[in-house]
């Protein structure tokens, strides 16, 4: 396939553009910004030197000709833009007969109504939300291989699901107990533009979004279970930590959990750490990975999950994706 990024100049956009333009069967054919931004005309890699000689394709903006001109070239876009403007942009693709890959959270809802709730706008194209199929690789595989639009999974739930659909679908979670997920990410997770909360000298170890995060909406529809999430934004660059405390039917032992998370056993990036083993950061920072390691005492479950919020948690999901679309391996490109 041939492939554009929009919104390359973010982080997860110039992470993708980097996985794309080393891939052995896509083709980076254009990198796209807004049409006012001050990135305008540069090379990617004058953005990030790191992709120096990897991607130096210039940056051009989104003008008035933009979408014919991606259409005329791609087979494929990649939308790693704010979501309203996804809204805006993936049903213009669709009309040109282009896949659309979109790692904003503009249509990982089902329900309609949730934007206004979690998102703060209405959503103007609720007819694309039933056509997309949801992103989350390991456990859409078969609806991906044949989707026109992809709505790939957030980071925080990429973490989450993958920790909890395998007892869920197993029915060895407690129907009438919520789910907590304490999550923690990298401050790249917030994005590239500068803002106090995310400068250097201020970052400081803080809970946000209580109650009302939009990944809590998220990680319910795919789960089928009530949670309680609460993310965080730790003092590092990359990655995400998620500890999840559930409660467990009567009766269900350490090696009922052990032998649920089988069904992930044969996903190559997916690894089980195993009972009484935790995940870290270390272990999958600048990795497509995910890791999950439980524990159980009891009723008691906890489960810690680690990904790299730009790999596995955006551009490297993506990537999952587009390799299932193309007929690919899952980890084409990515290992």
């Amino acid at each position: 396939m041939n492939i554009v990024i929009i919104g390359a100049s973010g982080y997860s956009g110039a992470e993708l553009a980097k996985l794309v333009a080393t891939h052995p069967h896509f083709q980076l054919v254009g990198c796209y910004v807004s049409a006012g931004s001050a990135d305008l005309h540069k090379p990617l890699s004058a953005l990030y030197p790191e992709h120096k000689g990897i991607v130096d394709l210039p940056l051009q903006g989104m003008d008035e000709n933009a979408i014919a001109n991606i259409a005329a070239q791609a087979d494929a876009v990649c939308l790693c833009t704010d979501h309203k403007v996804s809204v805006e942009l993936a049903p213009q693709f669709l009309a040109h007969g282009l896949k659309v890959f979109d790692l904003s959270g503009g249509f990982r809802l089902a329900d309609a109504h949730l934007y206004e709730e979690f998102y703060g706008f209405a959503h103007q194209h609720p007819e694309l939300l039933a056509q997309a199929v949801y992103g989350l690789a390991e456990w859409h595989s078969e609806a991906l291989k044949s989707a026109q639009l992809v709505a790939v999974a957030g980071c925080y739930p990429t973490a989450s699901l993958n920790a909890l659909k395998p007892l869920q679908q197993a029915g060895l979670l407690a129907g009438d107990q919520q789910v907590i997920i304490n999550a923690v990410s990298g401050v790249t997770g917030a994005g590239r533009k500068a803002a106090i909360g995310t400068h250097f000298c201020e970052v400081s170890l803080a809970p946000y979004g209580l109650f009302n995060h939009r990944h809590t909406p998220e990680i319910e529809q795919s789960l089928q279970h009530p949670v309680l999430f609460t993310p965080h934004l730790g003092n590092f660059k990359r990655g995400i930590l998620a500890t999840i405390y559930a409660t467990l039917n009567a009766g269900v032992t350490l090696d009922d959990v052990s032998s649920a998370y089988q069904v992930l056993a044969d996903e190559p990036l997916i690894r089980l750490l195993g009972a009484n083993q935790v995940a870290s950061i270390k272990g999958i920072e600048n990795q497509p990975y995910v890791d999950i390691g439980w524990h159980v005492k009891g009723q008691q479950l906890i489960v810690s999950a680690a990904i790299d919020n730009l790999l596995k948690g955006a551009s490297g999901q993506a990537l999952q994706c587009m390799n299932l679309n193309a007929g690919l391996a899952i980890n084409t490109g990515l290992v």
